[in-house]
């Protein structure tokens, strides 16, 4: 009986077919795979050998399924090593690509920040020696600042000179004289209620001890009209070009005392009345720039007296903060302290650099 059972065995194991070839996919998970048919129950000793051969039969094909899902499974692990193997390696990514020189500086390089104030300053120098001696310093510096609402402005300016005629070799030498002392600041602000009118506030003082000009503090309120206000953008080929007008009422306190040729203590005046005032700045090409800037102030108070002055500029940018001038400056007085004659001329070079 032995031999027959293992007889039936092998023919039920060579009947069974083999499975067929699975396509090249990942396996499916673990979770979802059919599991495998259980193991028959054993039988007990005293059953007929038909059923225990045919038990037998049945595991026997139990673990042929099994082994063919085995060699399934290795050939999909030997197909997949061959498809990685015939790819070749799989080579690293490249590195970032270095950045431009120009890039890496200015990523360096802290952010710059618009400037608050535009500030100038100038400064000219005259001197003579030799046969006549002369030393004429003058200065003057501004700054501007101007936001959405509001334009704030600072002036200041100053003049040193002393000269000595000429000598004649062998006489006492000539003592030396005050020719210029003159010096003046102003601070401006003004509240824009458009692009084109705002109305302002004004303070300042000055002094000319040539012009017998103690000192003269002076307050001013008034309007003023942009009615040109274009800035320069040469990429638009356009030049800069500002048109402003004021008109206001100043009131200003004129202390008086001769200090040349003797010291003498004048009376002192009052000035107060209308001031009309125009400013005028024109980009003539991209490095020269031309300004006017002119005032007139009839004064009302007291007795009638009319100041006016004219200065005119030129200004030739050498780099972008250093800039060389000519300027021209007319003052007239109708009324000026005794002694002193009515008009004044200067005729200055200077050297500006912007801060």
């Amino acid at each position: 009986m032995v031999p027959v059972a293992l007889l039936l065995a092998s023919s039920l194991q060579s009947q069974t077919p083999a499975p067929a070839p699975r396509p090249a996919a990942p396996p499916p998970p673990a979770a979802v795979r059919a599991p495998a048919p259980p193991a028959p129950p054993a039988l007990p000793a005293d059953a007929p050998a038909a059923e225990r051969a045919a038990a037998a039969a049945e595991r026997a094909a139990i673990a042929a399924e099994r082994a063919a899902e085995a060699s399934a499974r290795l050939a999909e692990a030997i197909e997949r090593l061959s498809e990685v193997t015939t790819r070749g390696p799989i080579a690293p990514p490249p590195p970032p690509a270095a950045p431009a020189p120009e890039a890496a500086a200015a990523a360096a390089a802290p952010e710059k920040k618009p400037s608050v104030w535009d500030v100038s300053v100038g400064l000219s120098l005259i001197s003579l020696t030799g046969n006549a001696s002369t030393l004429t310093v003058s200065g003057l510096a501004s700054a501007l600042r101007k936001t959405d609402k509001w334009i704030y402005s600072v002036k200041a300016f100053g003049a040193y000179g002393r000269s000595r005629p000429p000598q004649v070799e062998g006489e006492v030498e000539s003592l030396s004289q005050v020719v210029a002392l003159n010096a003046g600041v102003e601070l401006r602000g003004d509240r824009r209620f458009t692009q084109e009118i705002s109305g302002y506030l004004l303070a300042g003082v000055d002094t000319d001890h040539i012009k017998s000009v103690e000192a003269r503090p002076y307050g001013e309120a008034g309007a003023s009209i942009f009615w040109f206000d274009t800035k320069r953008d040469e990429k638009a080929s356009v030049r800069e070009t500002v048109l402003r007008t004021d008109f206001a009422f100043r009131y200003a306190r004129e202390t008086r005392f001769q200090y040349y040729p003797e010291r003498v203590d004048l009376p002192d005046v009052d000035l107060g009345g209308p001031r009309f005032g125009a400013l005028f700045r024109y980009g003539v090409s991209k490095d020269i720039t031309f300004q006017e800037e002119a005032e007139i102030l009839v004064s009302v108070i007291s007795d009638s007296r009319i100041l006016f002055s004219s200065q005119t500029q030129v200004m030739a940018n050498l780099t972008d903060a250093l800039a060389l001038g000519v300027g021209f400056l007319v003052k007239s007085d109708s009324a000026p302290p005794p002694g002193k004659v009515s008009t004044d001329t200067a005729l200055s070079f200077n050297l500006t650099v912007a801060l």
